[in-house]
């Protein structure tokens, strides 16, 4: 009998330290049973490109480390030192995680119960939420990283992953947008960051980097410049916690990684529901009007409804719209092709926006104020290019895909208009026509081709011209056959919108073989599209490539 309890012990004890690593189960009176959630180890798809970000990309890959110790720690202690004076987290904390923790991350990542455990015992569910969306973070970057892998087998791969995260239905979030009142118009919201507003902008530093380093694995043409993209983001990052010029707005990933949300929307939007539900368990554990023996059942409410398709939902679209509106500036700025000086924000640190769930738009700026120059200007004849603000001729030119849209402000202070976010989510509806028509060619999916192309099509390449039946007859069929037969990695150099009217330059680079014979050739390519009855389809085509050398 004696033996029987201190096994009994042992398992408990054993739990209580794993919290949510292996299946706990009560083993000692009916009463306990209650206290108790089954939840299952996660882990891993099995796969070739497992942990080939971490081979290839160590300093990034040991960051994330150390994220994970920060948000551990920022639970565990919200939780256990409710009383604490503000400087506890604000500068304590703050200055180990920046000064000691970041500098040198741990080498393998971290098992976040034994750093939360008091947390990790509160609510398991939502700890394996968070531990199983960040496995698919992890996945998603090696597979990006996989230099063996062509883009249609990333492809492929990146929905192997979103489906296999699915199957986990009991803890994934949706991949539904969800509104941001589910996050910010809470009876518990906003208690973090007005609280710890210097911590609440080390958090969003992290999650801007989490999604921003999606940007260099997609667009590098070559795996050196995929490595200096990455590593030029990471040190953006440092110099953002350097100058202490962290996010004023929670990063969304439409917004700081286009080319990824275009390409992987799904895994976008479950990033983005990841990190607003972090915000979420912040403000609830930091708000004192949420009695200590409420704060499970909040979180375990607020799970939920992240978890559902139909709770604060909006439309892809509307999310993307939200997404610009809330300015990249206020972000941390562009991952990539980014100015030496870090963006300027247009809105105060606090400022909350409001927006209209069923278009996205920004309807009102709830606490907070458009600040500094922006202020006063006069922004109908502004467009915001990457990180800077050029004078423009009008506002119909859109350069780059991570654009802030066109403003027209007719008033500041507590009460904004909805911005016009209209060229920039032209420009969005653009890229994916064209990711849409390259990714139709390397499946074979001719009927997919023809659709995104406009009956007066014209094709020119190597001093011919093509109509869209001759295209359809003759070039189309190889075309198909050298898409899935040569990988292809290409970059968005220039998007310009003009009304209905959109062109997109990009250059490629080619490596592989094609009919036994060798390919390596860079190449540029034109795309003028235009929208009818709302639908942008693609009417004029310029191919020309050369050979590497």
């Amino acid at each position: 009998m004696r033996a029987a309890t201190n096994f009994r012990s042992a398992i408990i004890t054993q739990c209580l330290r794993l919290a949510v690593v292996l299946p706990c189960i009560a083993l000692v009176t009916p009463s306990a049973h209650a206290q108790w959630s089954t939840t299952y180890e996660t882990f891993y798809l099995q796969a070739p490109h497992n942990w080939v970000f971490r081979n290839y990309y160590q300093s990034a890959d040991r960051l994330f480390n150390a994220f994970d110790y920060g948000h551990a720690i920022l639970y565990e202690t919200l939780l256990t030192k409710p009383k604490a004076p503000a400087s506890e987290l604000e500068e304590k904390i703050y200055n180990k995680l920046t000064q000691q923790v970041l500098v040198k991350p741990p080498r393998v990542p971290l098992e976040e119960a034994a750093i939360e455990i008091k947390y990790a015992q509160l609510v398991p569910e939502a700890k394996v939420m968070f531990d199983w969306s960040h496995i698919l973070h992890r996945q998603i970057y090696d597979v990006l990283a996989d230099e063996r892998l062509d883009q249609t087998a990333k492809d492929r791969e990146v929905q192997r992953l979103i489906a296999y995260y699915k199957t986990r239905r009991d803890v994934a979030f949706s991949s539904k947008p969800k509104s941001m009142k589910l996050m910010q118009e809470q009876p518990y919201s906003l208690a973090f960051r007005e609280r710890y507003p210097k911590f609440n902008g080390l958090i969003w530093g992290y999650h801007w980097l989490q999604v921003g380093l999606y940007e260099p694995l997609m667009v590098g043409t070559s795996r050196e410049a995929r490595q200096a993209g990455v590593r030029a983001t990471a040190a953006r990052f440092w110099q953002m916690l350097e100058l202490r010029a962290l996010p004023y707005q929670m990063p969304m990933t439409a917004a700081v990684s286009p080319t990824f949300a275009a390409r992987y929307p799904e895994a976008a939007i479950i990033f983005d529901n990841l990190h607003s539900m972090h915000d979420v368990v912040s403000d609830i554990l930091a708000n004192p009007s949420v009695p200590r023996n409420r704060k499970r059942a909040e979180i375990m409410l607020a799970a939920g409804r992240f978890r559902d398709d139909s709770s604060y939902v909006m439309s892809e679209p509307a999310w993307r719209t939200m997404s610009i509106a809330m300015g990249l500036e206020n972000m941390g700025g562009s991952p990539v092709n980014f100015a030496s000086a870090l963006p300027v924000p247009s809105v105060s640190r606090g400022a909350v926006m409001q927006h209209d769930d069923a278009t996205g738009k920004m309807i009102a700026m709830k606490t907070g104020a458009m600040t500094g120059s922006m202020a006063g200007m006069d922004h109908s004849t502004m467009v915001a290019t990457g990180d800077t603000t050029r004078r423009a001729d009008s506002s119909r030119v859109v350069r780059d895909t991570t654009i802030k849209p066109v403003m027209d402000h007719a008033a500041m202070g507590h009460v904004v208009p909805a911005t016009d976010t209209k060229p920039a989510i032209d420009s969005v509806a653009v890229l994916r026509v064209v990711e849409s028509f390259h990714t139709a060619l390397a499946a074979a999916d001719s009927a997919r081709v023809l659709a995104l192309l406009a009956p007066d099509l014209m094709v020119m390449e190597n001093g011919g011209a093509e109509t869209f039946a001759e295209f359809r007859r003759n070039h189309l069929p190889a075309d198909i056959a050298y898409a899935r037969a040569v990988p292809t990695v290409r970059r968005v150099a220039t998007v310009f919108i003009d009304g209905n009217a959109a062109w997109v330059s990009t250059t490629s680079t080619t490596q592989g073989t094609y009919r036994d014979r060798p390919v390596n050739s860079v190449g540029a390519e034109l795309l003028v599209l235009s929208r009818v009855d709302n639908e942008w389809r693609i009417r004029a085509i310029h191919w020309s490539s050369r050979a590497k050398r």
